[in-house]
């Protein structure tokens, strides 16, 4: 494909954010699944600034450190034929349809790994000490989260010499895919059972944001459920129902999560 058709990927990425988002802002606003003791009011508009504001944080990081994103990654290993799908014919659907699934594999493996070494639950627990769940906890990454993990996904999409239109789509639904099994809305339990046979929905995922370590050791998955089901990672329901489960991290249950500072500041504490 021609290159000049990425020139607008911020452009296809941010405004598939603000519709995805936006419909579920409302959605949740309006019927939202839980009624939080930590969500009304001045709380709930500090949360969201604070959230939003970290994904503005990181996407400039971003943007600075890597101007092309794994998009452009992906043009750069097809002009110089690297990786698996650049030496071999394969067909371009299966090339895309292998590059997607890997993709997710990969981010549900970094997501693992960012539970079981500590370094990186140090960064990543920032999002977890969020005592909300909504649409904004999506949002809710550490700068030093996003750098690596684009780091790892371009590393990936080099190894397999990804079709460029293949990671533009695996970038899309992943946000998308993330602010949807974040939100705070309600499914009727029928659709939500067949749904998480194959995808995340936000009671399978809201499980993984529990208090309770062993449930927030499983449910990795952001998109694809299939991987905590074939690694044995699923846990179905919280032990206190969703109702009544505790949201967060058990050493932070007062306001200082929602505060910009000390979101930015957490992965250098101590504690």
């Amino acid at each position: 494909m021609n290159d000049a058709l990425f020139l607008p990927e911020p452009v296809i990425r941010f405004g598939s954010f603000v519709l995805i988002f936006g419909i579920l802002a409302v959605i949740e606003l309006t019927h939202p699944r839980l009624e939080r003791p930590e969500m009304p009011a001045a709380l709930k508009t500090r949360r969201w600034l604070t959230n939003v504001g970290m994904l503005v944080i990181s996407s400039v990081a971003l943007r600075v450190l890597f101007p092309a994103a794994a998009v452009g990654t992906a043009l750069w290993a097809e002009s110089l034929e690297i990786g698996v799908f650049n030496q071999f014919d394969f067909p371009l659907w299966l090339a895309a349809l292998i590059s997607i699934i890997v993709l997710d594999f990969a981010v549900w493996l970094e997501h693992l790994l960012s539970h079981k070494i500590p370094i990186l639950w140090r960064i990543h627990r920032m999002h977890h000490a969020d005592t909300g769940f909504d649409v904004t906890t999506a949002l809710r990454f550490h700068p030093l989260e996003i750098v690596l993990s684009m780091l790892w996904k371009a590393a990936i999409v080099v190894a397999l010499g990804a079709p460029a239109w293949s990671v533009l789509i695996f970038e899309v639904v992943l946000n998308g895919a993330a602010m949807f099994n974040h939100a705070n809305i309600s499914l009727p339990a029928r659709i939500d059972r067949i749904l998480r046979l194959l995808v995340v929905t936000p009671d399978m995922h809201r499980v993984h944001h529990s208090t309770d370590r062993r449930e927030t050791d499983s449910n990795y998955g952001f998109n694809l459920a299939i991987w905590d089901r074939i690694f044995a990672t699923y846990t179905d329901q919280p032990a206190k129902g969703h109702q009544d489960m505790d949201i967060g991290l058990a050493d932070y249950r007062d306001s200082a999560p929602t505060r910009l500072g000390w979101s930015l500041l957490l992965p250098f504490r101590r504690r």
